[in-house]
């Protein structure tokens, strides 16, 4: 174990470009923290901290820019119907165990070489198609046409990441994260002067059973097979894409996402995993290593334990239309990865698979109808041509 921390060490590169590209899955770490802070009242330094460590541990660990991010369906399950935290917590405990266990198991290995690769590209188009219209929504639906935070703040920033396409020597990332801090220090500036700032540490949050009977159908059922598919198959696949050198192993990063939240849940740390589309907008963002992570978890933690309280406000602050159009591009990097299913049949069970899942809203499901159409191509009960 020793010798892989210090191999990894080794390959970390601390430059400009894994400095933007730490900051390319902000635009979906960010909104889920603050929302899930700020409606049901998760501790904002506690997710940032934990966030940060795991992406140290990850980044000695690891040697590409593996996200950390936060357990989307239980996010979203949290803030639309009002869970405790201890039922946020409890439920990112159920999910860990059972990636753990199908992990450690290799059963997860055997399920990565049986999904086929065109029900892969499917899940990964649907879920880099839902953040690309989930960062073009919060582009949209700015209140104002001009301003700090507006309709043309989002339009401009987008016109400026992709010109920036034609310049790869300037991280694009790192002057559109400073412009949306300097905003929200513009806009949170009145509640930051009457902030007290104090140093924050750990410490240990009592779970019933309760928390666990209720959070299991409501919260950790629905991300089971997200984060078996999402962060685990997919986060697997697009490694071998963008780092055929170096892919990463699904046994490995099954532990390592059962690891984190068996860790930091007891702790009130939010509930977390690796995600396909944290890697892809890192990666275009301009990470190549895990130097990009290892910097990010540093200075997550350091903000965590200085200043949690404060830096909850700013990033609670942060331009929504600015956090899009990072989204967006993480979308879709991740979005055209599917583009090598070129085959008739292959692109067919791709686009079958990616839009049942968008249609339904629910990625098992897509799975399940990928599978099902893919095999049955494969048996001739179903002709194609």
């Amino acid at each position: 174990m020793l010798t892989t921390i210090l191999d990894n060490l080794k390959k970390a590169k601390f430059n400009r470009y894994e400095l933007a590209g730490s900051l390319g899955d902000l635009g979906t770490f960010l909104p889920l923290l603050v929302g899930m802070a700020a409606t049901n009242g998760l501790d904002f330094a506690a997710g940032l901290f934990f966030a940060g460590f795991f992406n140290l541990v990850t980044g000695l660990t690891f040697s590409l820019p593996m996200a950390v991010q936060p357990m989307k369906a239980i996010a979203a399950v949290a803030i639309s119907e009002g869970l405790s935290v201890p039922q946020i917590l409890a439920a990112g405990i159920i999910v860990s165990v059972f990636i753990f266990l199908i992990g450690l198991s290799g059963a997860v290995s055997w399920l990565n070489r049986m999904i086929p690769k065109s029900v892969i590209r499917g899940i990964q188009l649907a879920v880099g198609l839902s953040l690309l219209m989930k960062g073009i929504q919060m582009i949209g639906n700015a209140k104002n046409l001009f301003g700090l935070d507006s309709l043309s703040t989002g339009i401009v920033t987008f016109l400026a990441v992709l010109v920036s396409f034609h310049f790869r020597k300037i991280p694009v990332a790192i002057l559109v994260f400073i412009a949306g801090m300097l905003i929200a220090a513009h806009t949170a500036s009145t509640q930051l002067h009457t902030t007290e700032f104090h140093l924050w540490f750990p410490h240990l949050y009592q779970l019933q059973l309760s928390d666990f009977v209720s959070a299991f159908p409501r919260a950790a059922l629905p991300q089971i097979p997200l984060t078996l598919l999402n962060s685990v198959i997919a986060v697997c696949a697009l490694s071998a894409d963008l780092f055929p050198d170096r892919p990463l192993q699904p046994k490995k990063v099954a532990i390592s996402v059962g690891l984190m939240n068996l860790v930091s849940a007891w702790f009130g740390g939010m509930p977390m995993c690796h995600g396909a589309g944290g890697l892809a907008g890192q990666h275009h963002f301009g990470a190549r290593t895990n130097g990009s992570i290892i910097f990010l978890g540093v200075v997550k933690m350091i903000l965590a334990i200085s200043m949690g309280s404060a830096f909850g406000i700013l990033c609670a602050s942060f331009p929504l239309t600015i956090l899009g159009v990072m989204l967006s591009f993480s979308g879709l990097s991740l979005a055209l990865v599917s583009r090598d299913q070129s085959d008739k049949v292959n692109a067919f069970v791709m686009l079958v698979t990616a839009g049942v899942s968008l249609a339904l809203n629910h990625i098992a499901i897509g799975l399940v109808v990928g599978l099902v159409i893919s095999l049955g191509i494969n048996k001739k009960i179903f002709r194609f041509e």
